[in-house]
């Protein structure tokens, strides 16, 4: 089912669900066609009706594109991807995949499942239709700036996600702090893999100021969501760095823990084994000792007790503990 938005002079905004679209609009027009879920009918009839490369509609029926900017004569194919993160819970976060073609009076837009930038934007242009005559370059940038903007909250949770785990890397070394570094790094991977080509790919809108499909107004647009796109991916990289001095810091806290361990171990062998040499000696089998069996009794005795406490205070005194 397409969606459509479209504008004709001397006509009112007109909004409606069609199983059918046509062409390109005729000149003075403006027309937004919106496709959610596309089928392999539905791609087909793009192609038919619009005359798209069966290349880009390719791209279309596979959501694991590269962000991209390509031309094909009359019109641009263009492929973003953004990510949401409705319930504010990292482990919920999830990108999706936005196609589009860009023509002169024409935007179509396709897409797997429904992104939330796309509806509030579709919103917005159905109740005031002087956005619309702003060209559809200009709904498409309404659109990317959304897209954009909704990653400051994602970067704001990771934030807080990392101060958490800074303060437990500080206070214990649970396993379970290891698993939510590696959890958020591989978050920060996702999001650096796609959000950098993607700053790319609005640099190249933002300096197409003399293109028919893209206005010099609009390239100023652009412009904003590229710099938007640029502070979002400088934060991932400093996130990124300070996920790293986490797990360095973990790291080392386990090797410290390791040390204190092996350090007890040491002083405890050290503290015992004069001990096993005096009950080793004293207890064999001799039918004669000299100076009488008893004193040496109390003299085992009597080292045993005092060797132990002389060791402990000297591994005090040189602050071995």
């Amino acid at each position: 089912m397409f969606r459509i938005i479209e504008i004709r002079p001397d006509t009112p905004l007109s909004v409606r669900d069609s199983c059918e679209i046509s062409g390109p609009p005729e000149p003075g027009s403006l027309c937004w066609i919106d496709l959610t879920a596309p089928t392999d009918a539905d791609l087909a009839l793009l192609g038919t009706k619009f005359g798209f490369h069966p290349l880009a509609l390719e791209d279309c029926a596979h959501a694991d594109q590269r962000p991209k900017a390509e031309e094909y004569g009359e019109y641009m194919f263009i492929v973003c991807q953004g990510f949401e993160c409705p319930a504010a819970v990292l482990d919920d976060l999830r990108w999706f995949e936005l196609h589009v073609f860009l023509g002169k009076n024409y935007l179509v837009s396709v897409h797997d499942n429904p992104i939330p930038a796309v509806d509030q934007v579709w919103k917005r242009i159905a109740g005031d239709a002087a956005l619309m005559k702003k060209g559809v370059d200009f709904l498409y940038y309404l659109i990317c700036d959304r897209m954009v903007d909704d990653n400051f909250p994602i970067i704001d949770y990771i934030a807080d996600e990392l101060e958490q785990i800074e303060d437990e890397v500080l206070e214990s070394w649970e396993k379970s702090t290891l698993n939510r570094i590696f959890g958020l790094k591989g978050r920060l991977v996702l999001m650096r893999k796609i959000l950098s080509p993607q700053r790319d790919v609005m640099a190249v809108l933002s300096r197409r100021g003399d293109d028919e499909r893209i206005s010099e107004r609009t390239a100023f647009y652009f412009r904003d969501v590229h710099d938007h796109l640029a502070r979002i991916v400088e934060s991932i990289e400093g996130n990124r760095d300070l996920l790293g001095n986490a797990l360095e810091a973990y790291m080392s806290a386990q090797s410290q823990r390791t040390n204190e361990i092996m350090k007890a171990l040491a002083l405890l062998s050290a503290v015992f084994m004069p001990l096993t040499f005096i009950t080793g000696f004293f207890g064999q089998n001799f039918e004669h000792l000299p100076y009488g069996s008893d004193a040496l009794m109390y003299t085992m005795i009597v080292s045993c007790l005092l060797l132990p406490a002389a060791l402990l205070i000297g591994f005090k005194r040189r602050k071995w503990f």
